[in-house]
């Protein structure tokens, strides 16, 4: 699959042409640098390496530098491989939000918003109050029993229980392309991506 790094701007709503308010989120498609070219006869397989977003000189390592220097361009916070380009690619060419099409649709990667430690309520959607498990008596937002007794002595794996929420690599699929602003690198897609404000996304197609 070909596709781009971008970063997330925020979510926002378009009217369409029968008035109805649709939400949406605005992403920053590139503008992206090939920094390597993966070949079958060097690499084993073909795929195109792009960097995204400058980094500072202080904060790049010198191996980094001599990679990216091959490509002619500064150091890149992010760098991700695609292989499906369609087009031909050659190093240091720049890859921009116009590789994409209004009405197509596209996957959305990235890192979800963390959470932190979460009850069984938050995190698993048990009942709590109004819908309380057995065994409640007066904690409403408890787990309730966890099934163990004298046999087999033991919690298992997989039981839904208290714990950290959200920091997880999640990939929404299908999300519509609603409008390209290519003088901006913008790409405004149908619904909800996954991370925060100014997150790293993969937008894929």
């Amino acid at each position: 699959m070909s596709g781009l790094i971008g970063k997330k701007i925020g979510m926002t709503s378009i009217f369409d042409e029968n008035g109805k308010n649709i939400p949406c989120t605005v992403i920053q498609a590139g503008p992206c640098v090939v920094t390597q070219v993966r070949t079958k006869e060097v690499d084993g397989y073909e795929a195109i390496q792009l960097g995204f977003d400058d980094k500072t000189e202080k904060s790049t390592t010198s191996a980094e530098k001599g990679h990216f220097k091959k490509a002619g361009t500064v150091g890149k916070r992010r760098v991700v491989e695609f292989q499906g380009f369609k087009t031909e690619l050659k190093l240091g060419d720049e890859v921009t939000a116009e590789h994409f099409q209004e009405g197509e649709f596209v996957d959305v990667s990235g890192t979800s918003k963390g959470k932190g430690f979460q009850g069984v309520v938050k995190r698993h959607g048990f009942g709590g109050v109004g819908q309380a498990t057995h065994g409640q008596h007066n904690r409403l937002r408890a787990p309730g029993s966890i099934g163990a007794a004298s046999y087999p002595a033991r919690v298992f794996k997989g039981m839904r229980m208290a714990g950290r929420m959200g920091g997880d690599k999640v990939k929404v699929q299908n999300l519509k392309v609603l409008k390209v602003v290519a003088d901006k690198n913008l790409l405004v897609v149908k619904g909800c991506v996954p991370g925060h404000k100014n997150a790293y996304v993969i937008i894929q197609k």
